[in-house]
């Protein structure tokens, strides 16, 4: 698990998405250009909640998020995803 040096505001958490597919399960190589964005990732960081809502998610979770939720940064070159507890639909 990375190591990072950013502390998310209220409800935010930061995701490290999983790595795309490289093989459908029939063994068949998918290209870049035809990869999709992954819907899963591990919870890095995770902020202090809202008053009266507290966070439900943790350090280390896996979870599943929609396919178009949080904001893409790029820190010391690993791309991450931040978004609000509430953009995350499951914990796997």
């Amino acid at each position: 698990m990375t190591k990072l040096n950013i502390k998310p505001l209220a409800d935010r958490v930061i995701i490290e998405p999983a790595q795309a597919e490289e093989k459908t399960a029939g063994g068949i190589i998918i290209p870049d250009t035809a990869k999709e964005k992954p819907q899963k990732g591990i919870v890095l960081a995770v902020g202090e909640g809202k008053k009266d809502e507290p966070m439900t998610v943790k350090v280390g979770d896996t979870v599943l998020y929609g396919k178009y939720a949080g904001t893409e940064i790029s820190v010391q070159g690993s791309d991450y995803l931040i978004m609000r507890e509430s953009d995350i639909v499951a914990v796997i």
